[in-house]
């Protein structure tokens, strides 16, 4: 079943809709800006840093707890640094197309979908996801790239095709196990939250306030994202925690949970020197777009599809306790094989892990890797990713 409640109406009804190419520059703030649950977080006991230009809570009570937590029980996540956007206009199913390899027409309403925005050469600007809210789509991009994602947009969508900076919304993640059973209570809608599935959205009321909520996350356990106005957002997230199966967790046990679930992360693992073959991220490239064609740099990515990359993204599990760090160089013998570009110890296998980018020669499962962390060679041998299995919610499914 999906949402018959037009989404669109819940957030940007009362926007002026502006063409792509009519926005001046945006004014990119300098930071660290404050999320709407800054008191909230500080009360709470959140160790606050600076990530993304904004002021964010790495952890509360530990970062091994808070992650372990999550994966045993949920865990709240203030995830609002990210870039909301709303796509409408004449033409916009195309224009979008246009720009992403996504192909629109097999999305349904309140579908959600993994996409990238990709250079003329294929390189990597961003990933996002995109979900069809009636007329128009709402993409949900990274917090560190949101204005460049913006002012891309801006310079390559057609003037008939409009973009609304949601920035009047926060977002929540709740996440784990029993993510579920918390937030059921909680909302109430034309259809039942257990209805969602995995890559599927609704809009509902959560606590008396207007909320788009998918069945999605940043973790490979099952968990919702949570769309609602700044203004709402420290009632929801009082009305949230306080279920007895959440507590709030910081950017730390985020880190370590999406590393475990074999998620690469902006900026780390993907970079506009990658392309999304090698990246891993095949899927993301649907299956009409492959033959069709037709978006930023396809001809480079059709190409790895066909003849393979020369280097691979691939998980690596370390012997020892010591942990390989981004930037750490990969070898097969003396040789220079690769490189980490994200690294730590896992809580769930209380062991170190990593994902690194190898020559494709090196990259099947098995193989038999050192790292080299200040001059000490690591043992490290290349495993199949997700490290830690996902348990996304699929209807149907075991």
């Amino acid at each position: 079943m999906v949402p018959s409640l037009r989404a669109e109406s819940l957030f940007v009804s009362d926007l002026n809709d502006i063409p792509a190419n009519d926005f001046e520059d945006p004014d990119v703030p300098s930071g660290p800006l404050e999320l709407p649950l800054d008191a909230w977080h500080r009360a709470r006991g959140g160790r606050m840093v600076e990530f993304a230009g904004y002021s964010m809570p790495v952890q509360y009570e530990g970062i091994i707890a808070e992650h372990l937590w999550t994966r045993e029980s949920a865990g709240l996540f203030d995830v609002s640094h990210m870039g909301q956007l709303y796509i409408s206009g004449e033409g916009v199913e195309a224009a979008l197309e246009a720009a992403l390899p996504i192909d629109l027409s097999t999305l349904p309403l309140g579908g959600v979908r993994y996409s990238l925005l990709l250079d003329e050469t294929g390189g990597i600007l961003d990933d996002l996801m995109v979900t069809r809210w009636g007329t128009g789509f709402y993409l949900v991009v990274n917090g560190a790239t949101k204005w460049d994602d913006i002012a891309h947009l801006r310079e390559i969508l057609p003037d008939d095709v409009t973009i609304n900076h949601l920035d009047d919304s926060a977002l929540l993640a709740l996440q784990g196990p029993k993510a579920a059973e918390a937030l059921a209570p909680l909302v109430a809608g034309e259809q039942a939250l257990g209805d969602l599935s995995f890559m599927r959205g609704a809009a509902f009321k959560l606590g008396g306030v207007d909320a788009w909520i998918s069945r999605s996350g940043y973790t490979g356990e099952d968990g919702f994202e949570i769309s609602i106005p700044a203004e709402s957002a420290a009632a929801i997230a009082e009305l949230i925690a306080g279920q007895a199966q959440v507590r709030p967790i910081g950017l730390g046990a985020r880190d370590s949970l999406r590393l475990e679930a074999g998620l690469p992360l902006y900026g780390h693992d993907m970079t506009p020197e990658h392309e999304p073959i090698e990246a891993g991220l095949a899927f993301g490239i649907n299956k009409r777009r492959r033959s069709e064609g037709g978006f930023p740099g396809a001809d480079r990515v059709i190409a790895a599809l066909n003849d393979g990359p020369a280097r691979r993204r691939v998980g690596l599990s370390i012997e020892g306790r010591m942990a390989a760090r981004e930037g750490a160089v990969v070898l097969a013998g003396d040789a220079p094989v690769g490189v980490v570009t994200s690294g730590g110890f896992s809580p769930s296998l209380e062991r170190p892990i990593a994902m690194a980018y190898v020559a494709s020669e090196h990259a099947a499962p098995g193989t038999q890797l050192s790292i080299d962390v200040r001059g000490r060679k690591l043992s490290a041998s290349v495993v199949p990713m997700p490290f830690v299995p996902h348990r996304y919610y699929r209807k149907g499914a075991a």
